[in-house]
């Protein structure tokens, strides 16, 4: 497993333990950069993470045969953390941003949490 990939993976097993153990089917991959196609469904012209399928808060989720996707960026990462620590705290709070978007937890809730101190 390269460097990067270990990242993810501690950030991972650094989540609490009860939303890692619901993590359930949920695939986490890392790519080197994200497709356009990617980009044009946030609508970003770049991404350090993407969170893909159907938040588990949605009606009916259990029913559904969406598989579950979170891709973390390789490169993006590198290219704005220039430390082994900068990295591993970058590539920590991608992880985190994108499991929250799994439990149906929104951007501006993620913002509201990190200013009441609970996001870091």
């Amino acid at each position: 497993m390269d460097p990067f990939e270990q990242l993810v993976r501690a950030a991972i097993e650094s989540l609490p333990h009860e939303f890692r153990d619901r993590l359930g089917s949920v695939a986490i991959v890392v790519e080197d950069e994200p497709t356009q196609e990617e980009l044009d469904s946030v609508g970003a012209r770049g991404l350090f993470g993407l969170y893909t399928g159907v938040p588990r808060t949605a009606w009916g989720v259990d029913n559904f045969a969406v598989p579950s996707k979170i891709t973390i960026y390789r490169n993006s990462h590198l290219q704005r953390f220039h430390t082994p620590e900068a990295l591993a705290a970058g590539v920590a709070d991608t992880v985190r941003h994108e499991v929250a978007h799994h439990f149906g937890i929104s951007d501006a809730r993620l913002d509201e949490l990190a200013r009441e101190g609970h996001g870091h």
